[in-house]
């Protein structure tokens, strides 16, 4: 290929992706109008109301002050639906982030997340940029499943102090001396605490199958906050513990970074980034299936970081799209992302008029509806299914959970990733191995031809299928078949149709085992390759050697060559 058409290549792909950065309000607001406004401003008001007692209770969660999940959700719902890829998410804090929230704040402060988010909001930005979208989706739903069902019961755990309102003056962080802490506690239980706690359960769930286009999470709120004023209930409220609740938006400023800092906090922010990926991605497929609609993945990613920056600079946390607020928008009637940017203005506004009520609203009471959200996370049912299939995605779950609640979120993702693609390999190896063996082995001449004009097969000829992709799994076993061959051929043809890549280690394996053919006289043949094997070939430059390599089109081809001497 010249460097004219190389360059008129590049042009051509620039020019044909750029529209998948565009967000999708520039798209829809070309044929905006009063009747769609109509449709998302009830959608708006509805998922502001469902919206801000989360906000609240998943900050407290986290181990910051409820304020900081209301400007989260102002500020990072404002710029997910004004720069995303999805009509219509709803973005702000969630369950996803609890655990990791409360683990980087015990160890660094705020200002250690505010670090990690600015790393975890330009790695976004980065991942979407280097059109990794797609690629996130890809991820196994097994390691997905173990992963939020074990943030699921990260989440419950640290709900059972509040539940229960003991007083502790410090809660590990640790999952099993978290759980021994509460058990050795418990006798100092709250009875007006649990009781709030579950009539708060109560109206949810009711609500729920009752009507369930109803606020729940916001009655629930309101009838336990009234209690607590009318009768002075004894509990702990987010005024006793918060104050008041202030939503002033701070100035930003930079904090202090050193190298040692940079490299402690890595890991947290990639979970972060990885966290917001999942989550946003999963949202907006969730949404293109409610509604028919296609959203733009790695414009989506580019939001979310830029999400994740701008609710950290104004004193927030971390932030994604969140699926029950956007499946609640969809339903709502939303039709475009204006929905998503008035609910962010609404939620400001119904904050700043009801938040001196806040200080009444008991912890028990938010510890009620994030124990809701936990077992919503921990998606029973999905794990169950997952569990009944075969035992190596089984194994990736268990694991993946395993690790989650009882190591670290971070090494949870990596090892389970790691174990799934190795389980991946083996399978592909397994696959391959069969396919081999039954064509060296049973060799059936017949079943070789592919068509009537195919010349016979030599009795000097061996003719391998290979059949799944080359990688360094499959390696090994290229350098076997002239051990494993029941006869000695003189010319050996690997028919290569059905493999779609190869990588450098199978290049490699290939190169010698074509080497020890010719020193033993025998003739290797490669036939029918697509062209990004062909290119593979090129690019190694398998002939570089003495000795020389055979490529026919197709078999019939290859047959012909191997009639020669």
């Amino acid at each position: 290929m010249t460097k004219t058409h190389f360059r008129e290549k590049a042009t051509s792909l620039s020019s044909g992706t750029w529209h998948i950065f565009v967000p999708k309000l520039f798209t829809t607001l070309s044929n905006y109008s009063l009747n769609l406004f109509k449709c998302d401003l009830i959608a708006a008001l509805t998922v502001s109301v469902v919206g801000l007692p989360l906000a609240m209770a998943l900050a407290i969660a986290s181990g910051v002050s409820p304020e900081k999940g209301i400007i989260t959700a102002v500020i990072s719902g404002f710029l997910i639906s004004l720069l995303g890829g999805s009509r219509y998410q709803i973005g702000g804090p969630t369950g996803a982030f609890v655990a990791v929230i409360f683990n980087i704040i015990q160890k660094h402060g705020y200002e250690g997340l505010v670090i990690a988010t600015l790393m975890a909001g330009i790695m976004l930005i980065i991942f979407g940029l280097l059109k990794l979208g797609t690629i996130i989706k890809y991820i196994p739903s097994p390691l997905i499943t173990g992963f939020t069902a074990g943030i699921g019961v990260l989440i419950f755990t640290t709900q059972i102090k509040d539940l229960l309102g003991l007083h502790l003056e410090s809660m590990p962080v640790e999952f099993i001396p978290k759980i021994s802490a509460c058990i050795n506690h418990c006798y100092e239980n709250n009875p007006y605490a649990i009781g709030l706690a579950l009539l708060s359960l109560l109206i949810i769930i009711g609500i729920r199958y009752i009507r369930p286009t109803l606020p729940s999470f916001l009655i629930a709120l309101l009838v336990s906050s009234v209690l607590v004023y009318y009768f002075t209930l004894p509990v702990e409220t987010i005024g006793s513990k918060f104050g008041e609740i202030s939503l002033s938006f701070h100035p930003f400023h930079m904090p202090k970074l050193s190298w040692d800092l940079f490299i402690h906090l890595f890991p947290s922010a990639f979970t972060i980034a990885f966290l917001a990926g999942i989550e946003s991605l999963l949202s907006a497929v969730v949404a293109d299936s409610m509604t028919g609609s296609k959203h733009r993945s790695n414009c989506e990613l580019v939001a979310q970081g830029v999400a994740n920056i701008g609710s950290v600079m104004f004193g927030g946390i971390p932030a994604t799209g969140a699926v029950a607020r956007t499946a609640t928008n969809i339903k709502a009637g939303a039709k475009t992302p204006m929905a998503g940017i008035m609910q962010a203005f609404f939620v400001l506004l119904i904050a700043s008029l009801f938040t001196p009520l806040a200080k009444w609203v008991p912890l028990s009471a938010l510890a009620a509806i994030l124990i809701v959200i936990a077992w919503n996370m921990s998606e029973i049912d999905r794990v169950k299914y997952f569990l009944k299939g075969p035992k190596s995605d089984s194994a990736v779950l268990v694991l993946t959970f395993l690790l989650t609640i009882l190591v670290d979120i971070t090494v949870a993702f990596v090892v389970g990733m790691v174990m799934a693609l190795l389980l991946f390999a083996r399978r592909m190896i397994e696959i391959q191995e069969e396919s081999l063996t039954k064509e060296i082995l049973e060799n059936d001449r017949e079943d070789i031809l592919r068509d009537s004009d195919s010349p016979s097969i030599p009795k000097d000829t061996q003719v391998i299928h290979l059949s799944s992709p080359l990688f360094f799994g499959i390696a090994s076993l290229l350098e076997e078949i002239l051990e494993r061959l029941s006869v000695s051929p003189r010319v050996i043809i690997l028919e290569m149709q059905a493999v779609p890549f190869m990588d450098a280690t199978a290049m490699y394996a290939l190169e010698s085992f074509i080497e020890k053919a010719h020193k033993e006289k025998k003739k290797v043949i490669l036939c029918a390759l697509n062209v990004r094997v062909q290119k593979v070939l090129l690019r190694m430059s398998i002939n570089r050697s003495s000795y020389h390599v055979n490529v026919a089109a197709n078999l019939k081809e290859a047959l012909i060559l191997a009639k020669k001497k």
